[in-house]
């Protein structure tokens, strides 16, 4: 498994794949183990997007909607951040600037990680976005310093790390692309 993982990597550092042997089971089950952590990972993100744009009463009433001039951050970030970091967050809290910035972010890592396209670009934004996340809720609930937003973090990194837009993704046809082969951390 560890000859896939540094294959992976080095096919996703250089673009240039070495010559493999015959896939192993093992070496199959993780590229698509890491492909459905990629895709549940980036409809997370997408999710928390539409719900937050639309409103669809999960995490968002429909009187909170974006679409419906409701603050996508105002909720969150001034009502349930606590320790050393709350008045910074909620110093802008429902600002203009912040909504934009969240909730493109949240579309485009999410999308990003759907296909499988821009993935170290998509971990570096997704992995800083869930690291503020964390500081915003220090200390977390259940644990005096792990919760799940450094989880998800680490887990983009390793997707990053492992090609792992390549399997039931695009990012073989992204990686040809000529820009992104001029400027490899679009990869």
């Amino acid at each position: 498994m560890t000859a896939t993982i540094e294959r992976l990597a080095n096919h996703r550092a250089t673009g240039t794949e070495q010559p493999a042997a015959a896939e192993t089971t093992a070496a199959k089950a993780t590229r698509y183990t890491l492909a459905g952590l990629r895709l549940a990972l980036g409809w997370i993100f997408l999710w928390a997007f539409v719900d937050k744009l639309f409103g669809l009463g999960f995490a968002t009433p429909e009187k909170n909607a974006w679409i419906n001039g409701g603050s996508p951050t105002k909720g969150f970030l001034g009502n349930a951040v606590q320790g050393p970091f709350a008045d910074f967050y909620k110093s802008f809290a429902g600002a203009a600037w912040a909504d934009w910035l969240f909730m493109i972010g949240l579309a485009a890592i999410g999308t990003a990680l759907i296909l499988g396209i821009g993935m170290r670009i998509a971990a570096a934004a997704g992995g800083l976005l869930l690291v503020l996340m964390w500081t915003a809720v220090l200390p977390p609930e259940n644990n005096p310093f792990m919760d799940d937003h450094l989880i998800y973090a680490g887990v983009l990194a390793v997707l990053a790390l492992t090609a792992a837009g390549d399997t039931l993704g695009l990012g073989k046809l992204w990686a040809r692309i000529p820009l992104v082969q001029r400027l490899p951390f679009l990869k």
